[in-house]
């Protein structure tokens, strides 16, 4: 049998290609994102980006009902977005299997929050798989579908970081031939009035009890759930990456209830399992799900009284909690310097922010690239809330505090987080009244998550040509008259038409507009360079915040600003900051 050393996401998509998936759509958001790259690359698979997170479930539930083999991908936040949908569609059930993936980011790597899903498919009362490794990630996948037409449910697979982003050997199999199921229309089951709804929570809470026997029994026959005897001083129940934390860590000094269903948890096996150790602990990032489920069954544990809800675990982590012993690592004799994201050289969005700076305008900031710019030495940004809130935060907040801080106020959000919740927040200002000035950053594609296509220009996930949405026009149509498009590389118009802007007592939408600096399209102008005999080492330059830019000293020693002929793409936003003229721009190569 062939294997490949795979990281979970692509191990993911291999399992949806051997469990015959049909239909994939998608919102890339990090660590969730090459899960729907991966599986786009299989021909046999229809895979699509969605709008967003909602859309994608709804599209991926559609097809399903339709009788295909479905699937959906989103991060944990992306969950939130697509909870309407999911909770109902728990109560419909499916036609064909459907999947949806969600990404936790324990440690905040890349979001907002350390939100934990189990609690959505709790909530949702949606059954739950959590692999710990790549080839679980593939199996999972299979099972889930497996599970899903089983048990007439949707399937949640949870991830997080490290799965996601791990490698590990997975066995390779064929693609597996699962014929369309045929769609028969039943309005009891599929359409959710409170009639119907009644009669389907019956429906779900038997479902539930059905998936708890067989979490207890027949999970196990299927290696879902685990028991590893060694040394019965110490029980120890984990899932996902926690579990290869503690395996690492505790060796056959401990034994294991490896959980790999995580909602319905088992009840009776966790009962045998606690009886045949003098102590037992539950190891899981973030919320105490399993450890709040040991206590409802009346068993003595520890839980978060040893480890913390904050953040990841590692190995380190269980040896500290549970031993005397000390990880073995090498370490440095000397701090290594922090260092933060930063909007990359040439990045359009700094011109933008560097127009802002000086204006003492509150900026109601949103979820990308352009986040970063809430950083110093650009600091421009107010608040960051979820995708979207940018616009109608902004409305918020100039109808809660007048006419004379709306002209000192702007929103700013990136073109695919527009396309994927800021549009109504835009209709909002318009429908009602509302004087809002709102910035979309178009920067041709979906900077943070890795360069995916979007709606907004005109690349569909294989980079085929179609439709794009016109941002003028929409913000026309939705009710705004004045919607204007800037280069944000000229500082100086950039920062005009904000002024004009901000002084009309209407909407007005600006587009600040010019495609992200790393897209292999876009043709970049020679290095600026350094007038040594007008530069007087001010250092005004460095207030642009671009990482091409540092500064030594001249041979008499006075200092001077210096270029990274390897990063300076020739944007020459630095050359506006500099007063004395002694940034000069390149030509283009």
């Amino acid at each position: 049998m062939n294997k490949s050393l795979m990281l979970g996401n692509e191990a993911v998509a291999r399992g949806l290609y051997e469990a015959g998936v049909n239909v994939i759509s998608s919102y890339p958001g990090t660590p969730s994102t090459e899960i729907t790259e991966f599986a786009s690359k299989y021909n046999e698979m229809y895979s699509e980006w969605a709008p967003n997170e909602k859309v994608a479930f709804e599209v991926a539930f559609g097809a399903a009902t339709g009788g295909a083999r479905a699937f959906c991908a989103m991060k944990h936040v992306g969950l939130n977005v697509a909870a309407d949908p999911l909770y109902t569609a728990s109560y419909i059930g499916v036609n064909g299997g459907f999947v949806c993936a969600v990404a936790d980011d324990p440690g905040m790597h890349s979001s907002q929050n350390e939100q934990d899903s189990r609690h959505h498919a709790i909530a949702s009362k949606t059954p739950m798989l959590e692999p710990s490794d790549s080839a679980e990630c593939c199996l999972f996948t299979k099972l889930a579908y497996e599970l899903s037409e089983r048990f007439d449910t949707p399937m949640l697979l949870r991830l997080s970081t490290r799965i996601s982003h791990a490698r590990s050997i997975v066995e390779l199999g064929g693609r597996a031939d699962i014929p369309l199921k045929e769609y028969k229309k039943d309005i009891t089951k599929t359409v959710m009035m409170p009639a119907m709804a009644k009669g389907a929570h019956v429906r779900v809470e038997a479902r539930l009890k059905a998936m708890t026997d067989f979490a207890d029994t027949e999970a196990v026959d299927l290696g879902i759930n685990k028991v590893e005897m060694n040394s019965k001083k110490l029980g120890i129940i984990a899932a996902g990456s926690a579990y290869v934390y503690a395996r690492e860590a505790m060796g056959e000094n401990a034994s294991y209830l490896k959980l790999g269903m995580v909602n319905p948890l088992p009840v009776r096996l966790i009962k045998n399992f606690a009886a045949e150790v003098d102590e037992l602990v539950v190891i899981e990032e973030l919320d105490d799900i399993i450890e709040t489920h040991c206590i409802k069954l009346g068993l003595k544990v520890k839980g978060k009284e040893l480890f913390s809800c904050l953040g990841e675990f590692s190995h380190k982590t269980v040896l500290d909690a549970l031993t005397d012993k000390k990880a073995d690592f090498d370490t440095f004799e000397e701090d290594v310097p922090a260092r933060p994201p930063v909007l990359c050289a040439g990045c359009p969005h700094r011109g933008l922010y560097y127009a802002l700076k000086g204006m003492g305008l509150y900026v109601s900031g949103d979820i990308g690239c352009y986040t970063l710019g809430a950083q110093a030495p650009l600091s421009m940004m107010d608040t960051c809330v979820c995708m979207g809130a940018s616009v109608s935060a902004l409305h918020g907040f100039n109808v809660a505090r007048g006419t004379e801080q709306a002209k000192k106020s702007v929103a700013v959000i990136g073109d695919s987080t527009f396309i994927h919740s800021g549009i109504t927040g835009l209709i909002d200002i318009a429908y009602n009244k509302g004087i809002s000035t709102v910035i979309v950053l178009d920067n041709s594609i979906t900077g943070m998550t890795g360069h995916q296509n979007n709606p907004a220009n005109g690349l569909t996930i294989k980079g085929d040509p179609t439709v794009s949405v016109d941002l003028e026009a929409l913000a026309k149509a939705v009710g705004f008259r004045s919607v204007h498009v800037v280069d944000p590389f000229d500082v100086k118009a950039t920062k005009e038409l904000v002024k004009a802007e901000l002084e009309k007592e209407e909407p007005s939408l600006i587009i600040s507009r010019r495609p992200c600096a790393l897209l292999k399209s876009v043709k970049h102008a020679s290095p600026v360079v350094i007038d040594e005999d007008k530069c007087i080492g001010c250092k005004a330059c460095l207030n642009v915040g671009c990482p091409a830019l540092s500064t030594g000293k001249k041979a008499d020693g006075k200092g001077i600003a210096i270029i990274d002929n390897t990063q300076c793409v020739g944007c020459g936003v630095c050359a506006e900051a500099c007063r004395f003229d002694a940034i000069k721009k390149g030509g283009t190569n």
